[in-house]
Formats: C-alpha cells, sequence, structure tokens
C-alpha cells in the first residue's frame, strides 16, 4: 500500500497545478466520508476551539479541512520531486526583510502545524540551504527514507530525528544553521504546561523558549498559506518575536498558542485539526476524545 500511495504521488505531481488541486480536494472529501476516526478527532477539536459554531457549521469547517489536507498531502510530491523552478513559480515568499535583519544571529522558524508547513520548509531553503528540521522518525522504513530525503533535497544541513533531543539543535543554531520548528503539538505532560488554546488548557511545549535561551536564537513566526484552486502557496515570514523568551515560560507558551489562534482564525479550514490537540489533560480531566461526537 506504501508503494502504490508513493507511486500515485509521483505520478499525479507531472499534472498541472490546477489539477493537482482539484484532484486533492476531491479525494478529501472522499476521505471526510471514510476516515470515521479522524473525522471525529476534528469535528471534536471545531467544538471545543469553536462552541458558538453550529453542527453543520462546524461540518461545512470540517470538510473543507480534509479537503486542504489532503490536497496538501498530494502536493508534497510536488516537494519531492519537482523541479526548484516549478516550485518557485508555486510558492511565493514575503517577509523575507524580517529575516535579513536578523542575520548573524541565530534564528528559530516558529511554523505552527497548518497543512502547509512542509512547503513553508522548503521555500525558505532557496534563499538559504542552511537551515534543518526536526522529524519523527516513522515505523515504516520506506516512508521514513522518503520523507527523510523529501525534506534534506534542498538542504545542506543535516535534519535530526525528534529522539535524538535538543542537544544537536544547538549545537547547529551555534554554527549558524538556521532551525524551522513545529513545537504547537500534544506530547504529552513531559516538558509541557497547560495554556489556553481557544480558551480551552492545551498541554504545549516550552521547547521554543528553551532552545532560543540556550542558542540565544530570535524567533521568526512562519506562516504558510495554501491558495485556492491552482494557486499554490503563500510564506509569510513575520517580524521576531521581541522579549522572548521571557523568564516566565507560562506566558510564553500563552504567547505562542495565541499568535496561532491568531492565525487560525485567518483560516480556520487550514489548521491541523486531526491531531488530539488535547489528548494531554489535567490529572482527574477526561480525554475529550472519548465523548461521543456526532459523525456531522
Amino acid at each position: 500500500m506504501t508503494r502504490f500511495v508513493l507511486a500515485l504521488m509521483w505520478s499525479l505531481h507531472f499534472l498541472p497545478a490546477r489539477a493537482l488541486a482539484a484532484v486533492g480536494s476531491g479525494l478529501g472529501t472522499l476521505l471526510y466520508l471514510c476516515a470515521r476516526k479522524r473525522r471525529a478527532i476534528a469535528l471534536t477539536n471545531l467544538q471545543l476551539c469553536f462552541p458558538r459554531l453550529d453542527r453543520d457549521a462546524r461540518a461545512t469547517l470540517a470538510r473543507r479541512h480534509f479537503q486542504a489536507l489532503t490536497r496538501s498531502l498530494l502536493e508534497r510530491g510536488l516537494l519531492w520531486w519537482a523541479s526548484r523552478d516549478r516550485l518557485e513559480r508555486l510558492i511565493r515568499l514575503e517577509g523575507v526583510e524580517h529575516w535579513r535583519t536578523a542575520r548573524g544571529q541565530p534564528v528559530i522558524f516558529f511554523a505552527p502545524h497548518f497543512v502547509g508547513m512542509e512547503v513553508g520548509g522548503t521555500r525558505l531553503l532557496f534563499e538559504d540551504a542552511m537551515i534543518t528540521t526536526i522529524y519523527s522518525r516513522q515505523k515504516n522504513a520506506l516512508l521514513d527514507a522518503v520523507f527523510r530525503r523529501g525534506r534534506s533535497r534542498f538542504t545542506q544541513a543535516p535534519i535530526h530525528a525528534r529522539q535524538d533531543g535538543v542537544r544537536p539543535i544547538v549545537r547547529a543554531l551555534r554554527k549558524g544553521v538556521a532551525l524551522y520548528y513545529l513545537p504547537d503539538m500534544d506530547l504529552g505532560p513531559r516538558d509541557a504546561l497547560f495554556a489556553p488554546f481557544f480558551g480551552v488548557r492545551a498541554a504545549t511545549t516550552t521547547a521554543l523558549g528553551r532552545i532560543a535561551a540556550i542558542s540565544g536564537a530570535v524567533v521568526l513566526p512562519c506562516i504558510t498559506r495554501q491558495l485556492p484552486g491552482g494557486g499554490g502557496y503563500e510564506v509569510r515570514i513575520y517580524p521576531k518575536w521581541e522579549d522572548f523568551p521571557s523568564a516566565d515560560p507560562a506566558a510564553d507558551a500563552s504567547r505562542m498558542n495565541a499568535f496561532i489562534e491568531e492565525r487560525v482564525r485567518e483560516m480556520p479550514e487550514q489548521y491541523f485539526w486531526v491531531h488530539k490537540r488535547f489528548k494531554t489533560r489535567p490529572q482527574g480531566e477526561p480525554s475529550p476524545y472519548e465523548r461521543h461526537v456526532p459523525a456531522g
């Protein structure tokens, strides 16, 4: 099955961008109907984060998310096999001046889990090949090899497995290698505290502030937006965060979540709703994913 999916992605990457986007959106609708567990997770997240939306509105938003997500997964084939010229035509970069003002300092690109996150990391490499990232090793050896090759295709810096810890990352930052970092997933209670996300307490890693403090890095938020149809993507670098990290890890975690929340409200269908963002709960509080959620 893995070989079949990879072969399909390779074949589809030859399609024009508009056709590839249409195929991805169509398959996303089908996936929304068939993937019951992931659909339930997305609907639970949306119910927690957008309680004022009625059931039909949440279902519509969840369906649009599956369309955007599936499109992005197919378009990942472009990142793995398309030419650099084609990718530069499809991916627009804005705010690069904020990066230029930080040259000479260690840099962390804070990139939340929107559907275009992989696109953003690739586009930055066209400006400077010395960027690294962190990945989670896949249980499937073939998939792991493809993921690693895809992420390292345009970079001269080694990528790092999450299991290796932060020390190699800090050493790389001190040597002038920038870090493309995605810290907004629920990885359990270790090295995390509870900070509000859409008014819900969410286990939030404090690693962004700790790595920035140890390495002396500046933090540049970086958001990738999937454009309608075959319009490609827009990668935006925001101004560096002043006074980050602070002396208060809880305040830093809340600041990070508040920034993500603002961007989510701008394009709610593109955030990674199929992840169990609220699975780790304070002691004695049940998981929201254990409750029944309407099918939508």
